[in-house]
């Protein structure tokens, strides 16, 4: 009698309960780097991902992952967005509770590197950039890295070329005044420096990177929270995976490219509607799939460069749980648009 009574008031409890979706959303803080990749972290919340997914998001706007670090490290944040740098990998080699959890971006970027007008007869190779002055847009940069493989293809490192850390804001105005010979931007800064003819399109880098797809973005998340509440940061990821598809439907020109921008323009992650319709958008991963091999690559120049002191296993750096569970959860990512000739996002 006492185990079948147990059972009664068990399965009462369970019958009483309310469902899932009726429970109070558990509060959730992610800090994003504005950029047209970040679309998907602001799809997630529009489009009700994480309201299905019990979750209540709040999205804070930083200038850069670095500066989100120590936000993730002490648990003041549960998960970050933006660029992969040099800083991620010392806090990791430091020690601090952060993983990367989900790809957020990778080739191809449609970066290039501007020449000044005046210079584009002048540079035709990248062994041309030597003594020049280049511009990139913070030390230990995943922009460092690129350039620093664009060098490497002609048997130069960066102390070959005198670097110039500049905003990518700031990057058009400086090479019209002659301030730098070169720059490598990204979109839209370089869309509207070439429209308005302030440099000249020398190069697209992608070629000369010798590691793709190269992971270039990514969502953080820290450690001791994903152990400690781990069927809460599976939701979340899987939410953002979500998005992520919707960020790849529209990037390969989908019927859903109008809401994306939309979305872009109303989170002020955007301002030109139109430019950002014609322009290409970076890629990504649909599942969030990281390239390991890019990570390790990236993390082998950083330390050659002085960046980093020491190298950790990949495991320490990227978990690859939540893209194998957004995976199986989702199926086979389509297209909508099987005409897209496009590379990335696939």
């Amino acid at each position: 009698m006492r185990g079948i009574g147990s059972l009664t008031i068990a399965s009462m409890a369970v019958l009483l309960s309310p469902p899932a979706s009726a429970q109070q959303p558990i509060p959730i803080s992610i800090a994003s780097v504005p950029s047209i990749p970040s679309a998907s972290t602001y799809l997630a919340l529009d489009k009700g991902y994480f309201r299905d997914a019990g979750l209540d998001v709040t999205i804070e706007r930083i200038d850069s992952l670095s500066k989100a670090v120590a936000m993730v490290a002490t648990g003041r944040i549960q998960a970050a967005q933006g660029g992969i740098s040099a800083g991620f990998y010392n806090a990791v080699t430091q020690g601090l509770p952060i993983i990367m959890a989900l790809e957020g971006g990778s080739t191809p970027l449609y970066h290039w590197v501007l020449v000044r007008n005046e210079l584009k007869d002048a540079i035709k190779t990248p062994a041309d950039l030597k003594g020049r002055r280049v511009a990139l847009s913070a030390p230990g940069s995943n922009a460092m890295y690129e350039m620093g493989m664009v060098l490497a293809s002609a048997g130069l490192r960066l102390k070959d070329v005198d670097v110039k850390y500049i905003a990518f804001s700031q990057m058009a105005v400086a090479l019209a005044n002659g301030a730098v010979d070169a720059a490598l931007m990204v979109a839209p800064f370089s869309d509207v420096a070439i429209e308005r003819k302030l440099g000249h399109p020398w190069l697209d880098p992608e070629p000369l990177i010798p590691v793709l797809p190269m992971t270039n973005l990514a969502y953080i998340a820290n450690v001791d929270w994903i152990w400690e509440h781990r069927d809460v940061a599976q939701r979340l990821f899987l939410a953002l995976a979500r998005a992520s598809r919707d960020y790849c439907q529209a990037y390969h020109r989908g019927p859903n490219r109008a809401e994306v921008i939309d979305t872009m323009v109303n989170h002020k992650i955007v301002i030109d509607r139109a430019l950002t319709d014609r322009m290409q958008w970076q890629a990504r991963n649909p599942n969030g799939t990281f390239s390991v091999a890019s990570l390790i690559s990236m993390q082998s120049f950083f330390r050659q460069e002085g960046q980093v002191e020491k190298g950790v296993p990949p495991e320490k750096l990227a978990d690859a749980s939540f893209a194998e569970a957004a995976a199986r959860e989702l199926g086979p990512f389509e297209l909508v648009n099987p005409a897209s000739t496009l590379k990335g996002c696939r």
